[in-house]
C-alpha cells in the first residue's frame, strides 16, 4: 500500500504540470531524473565496466590499461586546466562510435529498407497487389518529390504532388501512433490511480 501510495502521489506529480509548472512536478522531475541515472549507472557497472574492463585487467589483460586510461581522461573536463586531454578519448570514441554506427546502420536501415520496397507486383491476392502497388507508388512519388534538381512542373510536378499525399498521410499515421501511445500511457496511469491504488473501479 505504502508503494501504491508513493507511486500514485509521483503521478499526481506529473500530472500537476497540466495546471503549470510547479515546485511538485520540478520534484517528480528530478527525482526520476536521479533514479534513471543512477540505474543506468548501476548497470553500465555491472555490465559494462566490471566484465569487459576491470575484471580482464586485474587478471593479467594489461593491454586494457590504454582503454582504462582514456575512460579516466574523460573526466578531467572537469578541470579548466587539463581539460584538453578530454579530447583524445573523445575523439578516440566518437570515431569508433561513428564506423559502428554506419555499419549498422547501412545493415539496419538501409539494406532493410531496400529489401521491403522490392515486392513484386502480385502478391498473390487482390488486396495484397493492392498493398504493393501503393507501396511501389507512394515510394517512387516520394522520392521523385526529392529529385530537386528537376523543376516540379507538368508530369514531374504531378508525381511530386502526388509524393506530397504519400508523404503526408506517412506523417499522419505517425503522428496518430504517437498519440495512441501516449492515450495508452494515460490509460494505465488512470487504471493504477483508480484500480490499483482507489479501488474506485474494477
Amino acid at each position: 500500500m505504502l508503494v501504491n501510495t508513493v507511486a500514485a502521489f509521483l503521478t499526481l506529480a506529473v500530472f500537476s504540470f497540466l495546471y503549470r509548472d510547479n515546485p511538485v512536478y520540478k520534484f517528480a522531475e528530478y527525482l526520476f531524473v536521479g533514479v534513471a541515472t543512477g540505474y543506468i549507472l548501476s548497470l553500465e557497472y555491472q555490465n559494462v565496466f566490471k566484465p569487459n574492463l576491470w575484471t580482464p585487467l586485474v587478471h593479467g589483460q594489461y593491454s586494457l590499461i590504454i582503454v582504462f586510461i582514456l575512460g579516466v581522461l574523460m573526466f578531467t573536463r572537469f578541470s579548466k586546466q587539463y581539460a584538453w586531454l578530454s579530447r583524445w578519448a573523445i575523439a578516440l570514441m566518437v570515431g569508433a562510435f561513428s564506423g559502428l554506427a554506419i555499419i549498422g546502420a547501412a545493415q539496419g536501415d538501409l539494406v532493410a529498407q531496400i529489401q521491403a520496397n522490392m515486392v513484386p507486383f502480385w502478391g498473390g491476392s487482390v488486396g495484397k497487389t493492392i498493398e504493393n502497388v501503393l507501396l511501389i507508388v507512394g515510394l517512387i512519388s516520394s522520392l521523385w518529390y526529392f529529385f530537386f534538381s528537376k523543376e516540379h512542373k507538368g508530369v514531374s510536378g504531378g508525381i511530386a504532388k502526388l509524393g506530397i499525399w504519400f508523404l503526408m498521410i506517412s506523417f499522419g499515421a505517425s503522428f496518430g501512433f504517437t498519440v495512441m501511445s501516449r492515450i495508452s500511457l494515460l490509460i494505465g496511469r488512470l487504471q493504477f490511480l483508480f484500480h490499483d491504488w482507489l479501488p474506485i473501479i474494477k
